[in-house]
């Protein structure tokens, strides 16, 4: 199968298509033809070494964690899925990284499968599974968002901000979201109620009445300026010093973790029309598209999720 690896730690031309064997799956696992897959930050963090404190991976490896595509094969203990589904997912971190998801196959734990919207293309279904689920586990499931609630999403034009802005409008919350001015019309089509531009507006100058706060950019002194006293701050971008974690506030960091069922709760909201994947742009799993891909999602210019198409 064709796959895109990285030999060494660095910038994004070392990653490479090569040719590797299909994956061998274990009894509680399926093998998926992957038709579309995605970048996150978490990728290039990934090639330039920043997981090493986490994974201890050995070259060559294989980046990647979404995807959209069809069952060929199913292990022997799998019972909720068969061979022939369309199905989307983010699958573990495999310790040996060797199975990641910028492939034409990938092994997939069943308990992290979710059928594919019907609604929407295996593009778009590759956009939603790491992002969706992050936002989506801070939003609902750690900060607990309801119709009287107030937040502040940061970093709104983000693949997780554009999630976490629809699924906190679903739960019925007001939203304020920072970005630059550019993005407002689409951050308001989204849901967003008051979009706060980085540039000219300093948060510590803000109301501090935020019930919530949700962090993506690394931004935790500023989000906590705005929260009332016993607000809580969740950041996925940040690890929170001492003097942070010691205010009134509540505050934390969260690591996504894979789950079937939340992605199938994601995908009903799909279904509904209440949350959509946006989608910055698509390239294809070839030497020259992924690395355009990891540079511009490196250099924060990506609205949404960049798809790397791998096959129709």
């Amino acid at each position: 199968m064709n796959a895109i690896i990285i030999e060494a730690y660095g910038s994004e031309e070392q990653l490479k298509l090569v040719e590797l064997s299909k994956p061998n799956i274990e009894p509680g696992e399926v093998l998926v033809a992957v038709k579309a897959t995605s970048v996150n930050p978490i990728d290039w963090k990934a090639r330039q070494g920043m997981l090493q404190p986490v994974y201890n991976w050995n070259f060559p490896i294989v980046l990647g964690w979404d995807l959209s595509g069809v069952i060929v094969e199913i292990g022997s203990k799998v019972t909720m899925f068969t061979v022939g589904q369309k199905v989307f997912a983010r699958p573990d971190n495999y310790m040996d990284g060797t199975k990641g998801t910028y492939a034409e196959y990938a092994a997939v734990k069943e308990n992290q499968l979710a059928l594919k919207p019907e609604n929407i293309s295996f593009d778009e279904a590759a956009a939603i599974p790491l992002a969706g689920l992050t936002a989506y586990q801070v939003i609902k499931e750690q900060l607990k968002l309801t119709p009287k609630s107030k937040v502040l999403i940061q970093g709104g034009s983000g693949g997780v901000g554009t999630f976490a802005i629809q699924i906190a409008k679903y739960l019925g919350a007001y939203v304020a979201v920072t970005s630059s001015s550019d993005n407002e019309k689409m951050l308001k089509d989204l849901g967003a109620d008051e979009v706060i531009d980085y540039h000219t507006t300093n948060l510590v100058d803000y109301p501090h009445d935020f019930d919530a706060v949700f962090d993506t950019v690394n931004a935790v002194d500023e989000g906590i300026s705005v929260l009332k006293p016993e607000g809580k701050l969740i950041t996925i971008a940040g690890n929170p010093s001492e003097k942070q974690l010691s205010h009134s506030q509540s505050v934390s960091m969260w690591w996504l973790k894979p789950n079937g069922k939340q992605l199938n709760e994601l995908s009903k909201l799909v279904t509904l029309g209440a949350v959509k994947a946006v989608v910055d742009s698509t390239v294809d799993l070839s030497t020259d598209g992924i690395r355009k891909a990891h540079k511009k999602s490196e250099n924060g210019h990506a609205h949404g999720k960049i798809v790397i198409h791998v096959a129709d």
